[in-house]
This record gives structure tokens, C-alpha cells and sequence, in this order.
């Protein structure tokens, strides 16, 4: 790559009449591809009356039917342990993945090609390279490298880029600090909420990372990269520019990234996904501006065709000039905004773990939350746990007032309890956080 500021100028400033030619054009060798090779979509794509000749624009991808999760994971019941969505033979994969397991009864199995995981790289690079990643970079992954998909890809990427590649496989936390600071490592990648565990390991240990080497710190895995609160308490802590990132396993890579011109959101990679957004309850499309649900035909994985996946995620998606950087892509304003299933409903009222994140991490003597969820004497009761930070001198009883005030506020007026945790009482994460604790025995 040359100097320029993206990774594929020619397809990042397509207009966007070219970009749904080329989009059309995938599609149709996508569904023509699913079709003769993959026994699952080919019984959904024949029920629909559709085939590759029939799509004339980008609008008749909606005359395909959603792929949902859960008939993912009853193909992989009936036919153990891959179901019948593999459009290439078993021994063309060179790589076996699990989703990580935060919803669904089942992990979901993926394998990839090595063509796949080609792509899989390349897609990384577009966010990297937005990020401000050169080949001059010396790249931390502050990850475990098991068979959760994560920042595999990325390390790939990386190394196709020429930056120096630093894997922390079984570190521990402080480990991981202490090569941070001797390497000189420049970027930094994790959860958001790992990258924040790291910064208190690197506090207690006397290690300022504020003038460390680190600029950039490429978080991904929780909505909380895209939250402005949590994001600009890592940026405070590493003295370093958040840069948020978001993919599923099921998809195979990244799908979106925020650039160094960071619009308050983050780019589709629309030359290799089509995103929709639609109401999760109706199915209708969403207009720009509007949140609904996410789903993603996906160009790249070539084991698992993936077409109109349902993820569930929650987005507003607005036109690409909502950004200053030229690119033509695009933006999910705030990123990923929570998930259709993550909703609580708490006495007739509407809850996001996403709001209550922000509005905890507004509070910056406060260390870790955790929030509880029960029925006592009939009535679901909502309880914020939180960890005080020692050092700062400020206690529980000064915060708490306000605290209660603030969910109160932004919650319709719903009362919430807080309480105080004992100091490093509450899990610590190194991949998704699992913040909520639902204990009610009928859960709304």
C-alpha cells in the first residue's frame, strides 16, 4: 500500500451508483453460487421462486428470506456439526471457529478456506489501515487465541500489512502490561472493557501508559467501543485514540470500522457486505435515521454462503456524508447499539445495558458495574452493582445520589437500585463482557 489514507481507494470512493453495481453484480454470483453448492440456502432460495437472473437491482435482495440463528443452529442438530450450509467439502478448511456463546442455546461451528481467510484479513485492513496502522507499527493483541474468531483475523492482517505482530496467547494481565511497555507497542487491541482491565494493571504497577508509545487503541467485540463515555475513558487512560470495530463469527470478519476522522460511528464495508436495516418486529426496511435491527449478505465466505442473516444487533444507519474522510461507505451512527435481545423490560419499562454503561462510566471514580436483575415480593427489581476506585479519595455515598438520579432520568423515570461492591468483587473480562445478571425466575 502507498501512503494514501485508504486501504482500497478505488472501491472506498466508488460512487454509490457504482457501488450497488458492483454490490448487484456479487450478489447475483452469490445467490447463483448458494444455490448449486449449499444444500440450506438452495431449499430457501427455490422456495422463493429466486435466481441469480432474477435480481435486477439491489431492492430485489428482499425477495430472498432471512437467515435466522436459529435455524442455523437446528441444521447443525440435525446434521452434526456443520448442518447443511457448507457449500465446499470439509477438507477444503484449513480453520474451525466457535461463536462465543453470549446468546443462543449452542455455540454456532464455522470453518473457513484458506481463499476465505484471505478475505478475512483483507476486510481487517480496511479498518486498520482507517485507524492509522502502517507497516512501522508494532501491534499488541491483548487476546487469548482460542476458538472464539476474535482478533485473529486482525493479527493476520497486520502481518499482510508488515507491522510487528506481539500475540499474548497465555499472558497474564500484568504480563501483558509489562510487554507493552518494554516493546514500545504503538497499538493496542482488545475489548473495550479489557482495554480499560489493562489500563488498571498498568496503574497499579506504576506503568503511565499516557506516555507510553501507545496511540491507538482498536477495540471490538461490545457495543461499548461506540459508546462516547466508555470510549473517551479508554482515550483518558491510554493517553491514546479509541478506534471501534465490529464483526461476527457467523459473518466471518469485520464488517464495519471507524476511521481517524471518527464521525461518531463506523463505515459498512459495503464492497463486501449489504447491510439492511429493518423493524425486528415487522421485517419492513428502516429508513436512514431510524434504529432497527441489522442484517448482512455477506460477499467473502465462500465455505458458508451467508445471505440476509438476522443478527440482531441494533444500528441507525445514516448516508455516508455524514463523515469528512471521502469515503462513499455508509456510517452506523454510535456502531452497534445493543441487541433486540438484550433488552430488559423492567416494570413496563424499556432497559439497555447500553444506557446504563454510559451513564456509569460518566462517573469516573467508579471502576467496574455489574447489573443485577430480580423478583422480590412479586416486583422486578433492577440493581446497579459498582466498584469504587480506592486511590481517588471519592466514596459510594458520594456518587450514589447522583448516580440513582441519572438512570432515573434517562429511563423514563424508572427507579433503579445502586449499591456498592467490595473492591475487585465483580468479574474482570477479557473477551465480551457479561454484565447482566438476570436471576428473575420468569424473565419479560
Amino acid at each position: 500500500m502507498t501512503g494514501h489514507q485508504y486501504w482500497n481507494p478505488k472501491n472506498e470512493t466508488l460512487s454509490r451508483d457504482e457501488l450497488h453495481q458492483l454490490q448487484l453484480a456479487k450478489l447475483k454470483r452469490l445467490v447463483a453460487y448458494s444455490t448449486e453448492r449449499s444444500a440450506f440456502h438452495r431449499g430457501k432460495i427455490d422456495e422463493a421462486g429466486v435466481t441469480a437472473d432474477s435480481l435486477t437491482s439491489i431492492d430485489d435482495l428482499q425477495k430472498i428470506p432471512f437467515t435466522t440463528r436459529d435455524e442455523w443452529m437446528e441444521s447443525q442438530e440435525r446434521s452434526p456439526m456443520f448442518g447443511d450450509l457448507l457449500a465446499r467439502p470439509r477438507e477444503d478448511a484449513i480453520r474451525y471457529h466457535l461463536t462465543s456463546g453470549t446468546s443462543g442455546r449452542n455455540p454456532l461451528r464455522v470453518l473457513d478456506s484458506r481463499r476465505d481467510w484471505q478475505w478475512i484479513s483483507e476486510c481487517w485492513a480496511y479498518g486498520f489501515w482507517a485507524a492509522g496502522v502502517r507497516p512501522t507499527d508494532t501491534v499488541f493483541f491483548a487476546f487469548s487465541y482460542g476458538s472464539f474468531i476474535g482478533f485473529w483475523g486482525a493479527h493476520y492482517c497486520c502481518e499482510r500489512m508488515g507491522s510487528l505482530v506481539i500475540p499474548s496467547g497465555n499472558m497474564t494481565t500484568d504480563m501483558r502490561v509489562r510487554q507493552i511497555a518494554d516493546m514500545k507497542v504503538s497499538t493496542v487491541c482488545a475489548t473495550p472493557t479489557y482495554a480499560l482491565r489493562l489500563a488498571q494493571a498498568a496503574s497499579e504497577q506504576g506503568i503511565d501508559l499516557v506516555t507510553s508509545a501507545v496511540d491507538k487503541v482498536i477495540v471490538s467485540g461490545e457495543p461499548a467501543g461506540s459508546i462516547p463515555e466508555t470510549k473517551a475513558l479508554i482515550e483518558r487512560q491510554w493517553g491514546a485514540k479509541c478506534f471501534d470495530t465490529a464483526g461476527m463469527t457467523e459473518l466471518g470478519t469485520i464488517c464495519m470500522f471507524e476511521c481517524s476522522h471518527q464521525p461518531g460511528g463506523m463505515h459498512i464495508i459495503e464492497d463486501h457486505y449489504i447491510e439492511e436495516v429493518i423493524d425486528p418486529t415487522t421485517g419492513n426496511p428502516a429508513d436512514y435515521g431510524e434504529r432497527g435491527e441489522r442484517v448482512v449478505t455477506s460477499f467473502g465466505r465462500g465455505m458458508i454462503p451467508v445471505l440476509r442473516y438476522k443478527t440482531r444487533d441494533l444500528v441507525v444507519k445514516v448516508p455516508h456524508h455524514r463523515c469528512s474522510c471521502g469515503r462513499t461507505f455508509d456510517v452506523y451512527e454510535g456502531g452497534i447499539q445493543g441487541r433486540v435481545d438484550d433488552m430488559l423490560l423492567i416494570r413496563g419499562t424499556n432497559v439497555y445495558p447500553r444506557a446504563i454503561e454510559s451513564i456509569v462510566r460518566s462517573f469516573p471514580t467508579i471502576d467496574e458495574f455489574q447489573i443485577l436483575v430480580e423478583t422480590i415480593n412479586n416486583v422486578d427489581e433492577l440493581t446497579v452493582r459498582v466498584e469504587m476506585k480506592p486511590e481517588t479519595g471519592v466514596t459510594f455515598s458520594d456518587i450514589e445520589r447522583e448516580l440513582v438520579e441519572d438512570l432515573k432520568e434517562h429511563h423514563e423515570m424508572l427507579r433503579m437500585n445502586v449499591a456498592q461492591a467490595e473492591t475487585g468483587s465483580l468479574p474482570r473480562f477479557e473477551l465480551k463482557a457479561k454484565r447482566v445478571v438476570d436471576q428473575r425466575s420468569t424473565k419479560a
